[in-house]
């Protein structure tokens, strides 16, 4: 593998979760960018989003996400900024009418949303060795999940952990890209998009798409527990139902994270229990191949249901999911 187009190449199959724990790197081709810029930057975003805009570090890293006027979540963000701008890393398929959504919401406010998405690509490792591959190139790497650095390679993202080890996003040029892409796929298994995901899942991180738009209010996915909700920061749209979810605790739902044996099952796909086989108890927010055949999830659902610990996908004699542990505590208090 000799240039940046076979590193693009999705591999014939998905590398497992072994593969990835050793270490990995996957081009990450399907998550747009959006760069907002101008004097009222903050405050604008900070009036839009559930997390806090207004206060975010040069050196900070944050998830973010976009409700309805009823608090359902339109779209997921990783957040961060430069000198310049403050830029929302989210699902390609929702990217272009999200950024159609805000830009209605500007008026005159003096900020513009610009997708750049073609002008970084976004590299994702993650695994024992990422660390190790990536100091060939970076002298110093983010301390902690959810910091960054700029470098004249790029931006170097620290996310969530996942597999016991640091996960990154490194956005560079489509240049250095090709010229780091070599020494990337001798070192690492390389992975495509699902790989990531599968990453993510794993770090019980969720991604908000077109499959699940408008389906959750932010702490039914863990949101909250994930740093990506701001209850101190004032208005947003949809603000005082989260407000009201999480203080009146009237939610009692959570996401757990589960393995399925059947590929075929994907964001949106409803979940049963066979004491309730007419009404859905929940919903996949996400999934991906796990490399032996069924797929591992991010499956929102009611508490209930999670402590009963018999759930199916489609139907209630459908394929069972298997819990597995999540990577941070799930607070079962009912939000």
């Amino acid at each position: 593998m000799n240039n940046w187009n076979q590193l693009l190449a999705a591999p014939a199959e998905a590398p497992t979760r072994t593969a990835l724990a050793a270490g990995f790197v996957a081009p990450v081709t399907d998550l747009g960018l959006i760069a907002f810029s101008g004097d009222d930057t903050a405050a604008f975003l900070h009036s839009q989003l559930t997390n806090d805009v207004e206060h975010l570090g040069a050196g900070e890293v944050r998830l973010a996400g976009y409700c309805s006027p009823k608090g359902r979540l339109l779209a997921s963000f990783l957040m961060w900024k430069d000198e310049q701008s403050v830029y929302l890393q989210l699902a390609r398929d929702i990217q272009p009418a999200i950024q159609k959504r805000l830009q209605m919401f500007v008026l005159r406010a003096k900020t513009k949303p610009v997708d750049v998405t073609e002008q970084r690509v976004a590299l994702g490792l993650g695994g024992a060795l990422a660390e190790a591959v990536l100091q060939t190139w970076f002298d110093a790497l983010p301390a902690a999940p959810y910091t960054k650095l700029d470098h004249p390679l790029g931006t170097l993202l620290r996310v969530a952990d996942a597999f016991g080890a640091p996960r990154y996003l490194w956005l560079t040029t489509p240049e250095t890209a090709t010229t780091v892409a070599p020494e990337l796929a001798d070192r690492l298994v390389v992975g495509g998009n699902a790989a990531w995901r599968l990453s993510d899942i794993h770090a019980g991180v969720p991604l908000i798409a077109a499959a699940t738009q408008e389906q959750f209010v932010p702490q039914m996915i863990n949101f909250e527990l994930l740093g990506g909700v701001n209850f101190k920061k004032g208005c947003y749209p949809g603000q005082e139902i989260v407000a009201r979810s999480q203080y009146l605790g009237k939610l009692k739902r959570r996401t757990a994270l589960v393995t399925i044996d059947d590929a075929t099952v994907g964001p949106g796909t409803e979940v049963f229990t066979p004491a309730d086989p007419g009404q859905p108890c929940g919903m996949v927010v996400n999934a991906a191949p796990n490399g032996g055949g069924g797929v591992d999830a991010l499956v929102e659902m009611k508490l209930d249901a999670l402590e009963a610990g018999d759930v199916r996908a489609r139907a209630a004699d459908g394929p069972a999911l298997a819990f597995q542990p999540l990577p941070y505590v799930l607070d079962k208090l009912e939000v």
